[in-house]
Order: structure tokens, then sequence, then C-alpha cells
């Protein structure tokens, strides 16, 4: 059955009218987001009068197209890459995740004040529990050191986990580990460098590994963070943030030594209904999500 078989609604474009209420998306490139069918799919099952829009934007003209969102009237927006670290300056107010973090995905407009917050924190801790996964206090290394690493780290640490980062630029893991302790004095974390004894080192403990890098994402999908010649540790729960493709060479090597691995369709989705429920004051149907999601990019 079919996304539009389930949700026949969803599938229609909305009708913008003058009441219509717009949220959206700016980054570049910005061609191959999912969000805006993910979310107008969301507000049509719900009967909301609501439109998700698509925005490019050049890093260059990023100030300029904040000041056109408070210009425009419009009720909120998301962030995607190259901009959410940037977006820290040009904020009204940060919440203590984005700032912590450093990057802000979500923006909430409130009467003429722009708060800054990440949804991607939380969206992760949600799919990671939604496959069944604890991670309170676990023992956790996450492989890659840039923008979503930040947000997944944050979330580690917030829940006790003890943390170890590596990197290929080592310097790179041990900045962000010096963040995320400067955040929280006792979080347990160690960084280093991506190399082959650090994992072999790593994974002798490890229950959850987080692949945090764009290896393995399409079109490059030949690309694993994991090296051939090291054993991977098949009793540790494998989360790739990567979504396309919907089965990343990694995950399919934790499943053939018998682990069990998920992609990162779930915290996207999550970190999505996050925004939504910010915007709005509603709770999105998540199935509905997850539906226009896998109607574009395949799979269950």
């Amino acid at each position: 059955m079919t996304h539009n078989d389930t949700h026949p609604q969803a599938a229609e474009h909305p009708t913008v009218t003058g009441h219509t209420r717009i949220v959206g998306v700016i980054g570049w490139p910005i061609e191959h987001t999912v969000s805006p069918p993910m979310h107008n799919a969301a507000f049509a099952a719900l009967g909301m009068d609501w439109c998700y829009v698509p925005f490019p934007v050049r890093s260059e003209r990023l100030a300029e197209a904040i000041a056109g969102v408070r210009g425009l009237g419009l009720c909120g927006i998301n962030v995607t890459v190259p901009h959410k670290q940037a977006m820290l300056a040009l904020m009204d107010d940060l919440t203590p995740a984005a700032r912590t973090i450093g990057a802000v995905n979500t923006v909430l407009i409130e009467g003429d004040r722009l708060v800054g917050h990440n949804t991607d924190a939380g969206g992760f801790l949600r799919a990671l529990r939604e496959a069944g996964f604890a991670p309170e206090g676990c023992r956790a290394v996450m492989l890659g050191a840039g923008g979503a690493a930040r947000a997944v780290g944050y979330a580690l640490v917030d829940v006790g986990a003890h943390l170890t980062i590596l990197n290929r630029s080592p310097e790179r893991a041990v900045a962000l580990a010096t963040d995320l302790h400067a955040a929280n004095e006792n979080a347990i974390i160690d960084a280093g460098a991506l190399t082959q004894s650090a994992l072999r080192r790593a994974s002798e403990t490890t229950q959850l590994i987080v692949n945090a890098t764009p290896l393995g994402m399409w079109p490059h999908v030949d690309a694993s963070p994991w090296p051939d010649d090291v054993e991977y540790p098949a009793g540790a729960f494998t989360f790739d943030l990567i979504y396309n493709p919907r089965e990343t060479l990694l995950m399919r090597r934790v499943r053939e030594a018998g682990g069990e691995a998920i992609d990162g369709l779930g915290m996207l989705v999550h970190q999505g209904a996050e925004a939504f429920a910010l915007w709005t004051g509603q709770e999105p149907p998540t199935d509905v999500l997850y539906r226009a999601c896998t109607a574009i990019l395949g799979g269950k």
C-alpha cells in the first residue's frame, strides 16, 4: 500500500490563499529535501491551512533571507546545510540546546522575535528509543565531529552516555569534546583520531555506534567509515544518520555480522515533528510523516 492509498488528501497540492500560514526550509542546495512533502502531508492530514516551502539561499544572502522571514510574516523556518551554525548570530534568542550545540535548525517566530531552536538532538533520541535502544548511561562511539555530530553528541551526553568521538581530523574531535564538556562538566567524553586501532579499542566495550559522517551517502554508496579489516562488534547497536540510501554499506555489514542497524529516517521524521509542534502547537501524525518520506526515498 502506498502513501497515496492511505492518505489521498495528503498527496494533493495545498491551495494557498491569503489566509494560508507559511513555513519552510532554507539551505543550499535545497532541491533534494524531503521536508516539504513530509510537512505538507501532515498539514493535509490534519486539515490545516498551512504550507511548507523550500527556499534556496546562498550563504552570502543568508542575512537578507532572515530579514525577509521577518518582513514576509512567515510562521517559522527550518534550516539545513550549510547555514545551521551561521544562524546563531542572526537570532534574537537561542534555546540552551541550540546555544550549546552551536547550530540552529528550527526558527520559531514569537511576535517580532526570532528564536533559534535545535530539534536534531531530540529527534535523534526519539528515533533511537523508537528503535528499542535506551541510550541512558550507555557506552557510545560516534564517528565524525561535524554539524550533525554536535547535535548527537549533545543528546548522548545529556542522557549520561560515556561518549567516545572519533574523527579523521582528531583536532575537530577534541574541539567538540571540549565544547560538550564545557556545557556539562560531569560528562565523560574521550576524543581522538578515527583509526583502525582506535576503532578496535572502542569496539571492545561499546554498546552504541553512531555514524555522523557523510560516508556512504548517495551517490557515494560504496563508501563506509568502518574499515574492511576491522571486525564489527555484533553486540553493538548502530545508528547511521544517513537516510539516502535507506541501507548503507555500513548498515549492511553490521547486519551481516549479526548486529542491529537503523538509518537516519527516524531522526529526520522526529526532528521535523518537533519543529511542527513548535510552530503549530499540534503534534503531527508520525505515520503520515514516515509515509511521505518513504514514498520519495523508498523502503519501508
